[in-house]
């Protein structure tokens, strides 16, 4: 397996680019506008700068990462006599299952399918193609390069060797694999979006305020970050609609989001990506300032 092709340029997708290339892959990178091709790739370049600079690569190395990388606005053009094809688009399914059904019939019949979704059902994707067997989730985590985990999900039909073949995959990129089976949320938003979502709901009912709840999670649980700066940082639209894919899922209440998460994703309020979540990123992007609404 030598030829990747990624399906998406934005935070995920120039992420999961930058690790195969670095790796030594020849990596397709593909997007339908070219602007946010540009920016993914200005992303890796000052990404691979960063690490020039804490001396963990060379400028040799840096150059080599974005030479292996090519830009495409044309899916058909990207995906020729590739491998693996990763998606890593929107978190919609209605989207997630054109793009498979697409890629379906114009990739060879060998390609490995695999999507980064962080909540939506591999079995539902795969049923979208004529290949399930080789249809896999391939979940990593943000900010690609820096963290380890890859979550592994096997669909309903996910045959042992594709299973096989992209665990060690995994491994030659320097992370470590899970495997994991396919049910909403898998395991790692399973377990992290209701704590995420209860620390909404004891903002919401005024229990403690936006920094005090943090801190107790950061210092009393040893957590690198608060749950709500880490809903800031994931997108509170993206926490919304992995809550939404569970409590779907499951019908079990205790997945509901909460009323505040629904009220801020309608108000544009989304963390990071907007400016404003539950802290103020209009100086910063640190969590330095709590949002005006909660103070």
């Amino acid at each position: 397996m030598k030829n990747i092709a990624v399906i998406g340029a934005g935070t995920m997708g120039n992420g999961i680019a930058h690790v195969f290339a670095q790796n030594g892959f020849n990596v397709n990178l593909i997007d339908l506008s070219e602007k946010s091709l540009e920016r993914g790739v200005h992303t890796i370049s000052s990404n691979l700068d960063r690490m020039v600079s804490k001396q963990t690569i060379t400028e040799e190395d840096k150059n080599s990462t974005l030479n292996n990388i090519s830009t495409f606005t044309d899916t058909a053009e990207g995906v020729k006599n590739v491998d693996l094809v990763v998606e890593a688009a929107t978190e919609n399914t209605d989207l997630k299952l054109k793009i498979f059904k697409q890629l379906d019939e114009i990739t060879s019949p060998e390609t490995i399918l695999a999507t980064n979704t962080s909540s939506i059902s591999i079995t539902q994707i795969a049923a979208s193609t004529n290949r399930p067997d080789k249809v896999i989730g391939m979940h990593f985590m943000n900010p690609v390069p820096i963290m380890k985990l890859v979550e592994i999900i096997k669909g309903y039909s996910t045959s042992e060797q594709v299973t096989k073949t992209i665990m060690d995959l995994s491994v030659t990129l320097g992370k470590v694999p899970v495997e994991v089976n396919d049910y909403p949320g898998f395991v790692a938003n399973r377990i992290l979006m209701p704590m995420i979502n209860e620390s909404i709901e004891t903002l919401y009912n005024g229990v403690a305020g936006v920094q005090e709840i943090d801190t107790v999670m950061k210092l009393g649980m040893a957590h690198p970050m608060g749950p709500l700066q880490l809903a800031d940082f994931i997108g509170l639209d993206v926490c919304l609609s992995i809550l939404n894919v569970m409590y779907d899922g499951f019908k079990n209440p205790k997945y509901a989001p909460c009323p505040l998460l629904v009220n801020m994703v309608r108000a544009g309020k989304l963390g990071v990506k907007s400016g404003e979540g539950f802290y103020d990123y209009s100086e910063s992007k640190k969590a330095e300032k709590v949002s005006l609404f909660f103070q």
